[in-house]
């Protein structure tokens, strides 16, 4: 019989990421969760439509990570992050945006974003994103401004 812990599952085996999905359009929703179908370690457990819905669901139970969708049609992602942060302060979240990261990264994590990666980014930089959030480490999809082509990881 295995032990079943903190951060083990059934049979003992190791729980997984448990993400929230916020995004208005719903074939981006659909496409990362299928994307994580194929990961063994990470899930989309849930998904908002609106910084209102977001919300809420962060209020009915604990998630590992919320991937937030920057443009949101009631709210922006950046201004959400606050409000994610007064009712979850350790709740990472990663930054989902059509905007390139030398744009609004910096301006992310300075608002407590762990992470920021762009939809034109190869799939599995959100997958690394969200592992690295999940592992309280930040990360970013593409060169800060200042950094001059340095990437996070």
């Amino acid at each position: 019989m295995a032990l079943v812990g903190p951060d083990r599952g059934r049979q003992g085996q190791a729980r997984k990421i448990e993400v929230l999905v916020v995004d208005d359009h719903q074939m981006v929703r659909q496409g990362l969760r299928s994307l994580m179908e194929d990961e063994p370690d990470v899930e989309v457990a849930g998904e908002a439509a609106s910084g209102r819905e977001m919300m809420c669901r962060i209020r009915e139970r604990d998630w590992d990570v919320v991937v937030l969708d920057i443009t949101l049609p009631d709210a922006s992602g950046l201004e959400l992050i606050a409000e994610v942060k007064a009712v979850r302060p350790g709740l990472p979240v990663v930054i989902l945006s059509m905007h390139p990261a030398s744009e609004y990264a910096d301006t992310a994590l300075a608002l407590g974003a762990s992470g920021y990666v762009a939809k034109e980014d190869a799939a599995a930089k959100v997958v690394q994103a969200i592992r690295a959030a999940a592992g309280r480490a930040r990360y970013v999809g593409g060169p800060l401004p200042e950094e001059n082509g340095s990437r996070g990881g």
